[in-house]
């Protein structure tokens, strides 16, 4: 083989493997690049301004809470149907023993994904007897409000917190819980008025036990 034809064929293999490399290397970058954007397509309880692929978010986990005696779990599972929203712009709420066995659920999403509830703060009481969760809406409709449910393990059931407290809203998603299990929330002073508020302490077992049986 002559000389300039032996050159001709090792510069020929060096641009091979160049090119090599920045295939390998803009590859990887893509893949960090979609990685990178999936969460913004898939968690936070976003709006979007175009939809996401029908295929998208499998990978999407439940937040799970796990009561104080480690008897119980509450699974608050992404719920959303529209592609034009993350999955977790709606929720389900699953209630599940330790040993894996569904208690019950309640399912807060809507049939196009627009009109349901995610899941905002969640606790459970020090007792390990009532699931406290308030929720804002998927539309974004009434945003000074933040429905708030309470579960209660003794009746395997799901209850509004609002009946607690004669109808009132509650005005803020945050919320305290106390030993053994009262519950301190916001509401209004008077009907209306959402600028003089009030904090109201709730004791969960007093306010269930007074619910009619459909309450949930």
């Amino acid at each position: 083989m002559s000389l300039p034809v032996e050159k001709a064929m090792r510069l020929a293999v060096v641009i091979a493997g160049m090119f090599q490399r920045l295939a390998f290397g803009a590859a990887v970058a893509t893949c960090l690049s979609v990685d990178g954007f999936a969460d913004d397509l898939c968690r936070g309880h976003q709006l979007l301004q175009t939809p996401r692929p029908a295929t998208s978010c499998q990978d999407v986990v439940p937040e799970v809470f796990n009561s104080p005696d480690g008897e119980l779990q509450a699974f608050v599972l992404p719920a959303g149907v529209s592609l034009f929203a993350t999955p977790d712009i709606e929720s389900r709420v699953v209630i599940r023993s330790r040993k894996g066995d569904t208690l019950t659920s309640q399912d807060y999403s809507s049939p196009r994904g627009m009109n349901g509830y995610y899941v905002d703060h969640a606790k459970w009481s020090p007792d390990s007897q009532f699931f406290v969760f308030s929720m804002i809406s998927s539309g974004g409709h009434s945003p000074w409000s933040f429905p708030t449910m309470v579960y209660s393990r003794a009746k395997n059931a799901f209850a509004k917190l609002t009946d607690m407290i004669g109808g009132r809203p509650m005005l803020s998603g945050d919320f305290s819980i106390s030993a053994p299990h009262t519950v301190q929330v916001t509401t209004w002073k008077r009907a209306g008025d959402m600028d003089d508020t009030v904090t109201v302490a709730v004791d969960l077992q007093a306010a269930f036990d007074k619910l009619p049986a459909s309450a949930d």
